[in-house]
């Protein structure tokens, strides 16, 4: 018989199913983010790739795309690549809060945690998890027949 979670933790699930939900979506920004600065460093020239990192108030502009080597400015590139990293720690932990107080399957925290190593899917799990968890708390939170007479 799995594991279901406490009627007493169904706060704390709803308060760990926020922190999730903000983690999924900031790090899947910045996941989208990461994959375009990797396409201006890295790709190929056909996919836009031109070896550049981003720039932020160089003598170029504003923003403006610049080799690494000619920078002056804050390398934006460095940041997006340190914030999702440091973001992507916080959504592990708030994947990990949400699994343990929901005393989910350890599949599913694996399924969660590549939300925010995967483009797009962050988004797309986040709606799906979001929703099955809702729908646990209510069946959790709903009294059971013999408990509403006694």
């Amino acid at each position: 018989m799995p594991a279901t979670p406490r009627r007493s933790d169904a706060p704390r699930i709803r308060s760990a199913l926020k922190l999730y939900k903000v983690t999924s979506i900031i790090t899947g920004s910045f996941l989208l983010l990461l994959v375009l600065m990797m396409v201006f460093r890295y790709g190929p020239k056909i996919w836009g790739g031109i070896g550049v990192d981003i720039e932020l108030g160089g003598p170029y502009g504003f923003l403006a795309l610049t080799p690494q080597a000619l920078i002056t400015g804050v390398n934006l590139s460095t940041v997006i690549l340190i914030v999702h990293g440091w973001f992507y720690v916080l959504y592990l932990f708030s994947d990990f809060r949400l699994w343990s107080l929901a005393r989910w399957p350890f599949s599913r925290f694996l399924f969660v945690a590549l939300g925010g190593v995967i483009p797009f899917s962050s988004f797309f799990i986040e709606k799906r998890i979001h929703a099955q968890t809702v729908t646990q708390l209510e069946q959790l939170e709903t009294p059971k027949p013999a408990e509403a007479t006694a």
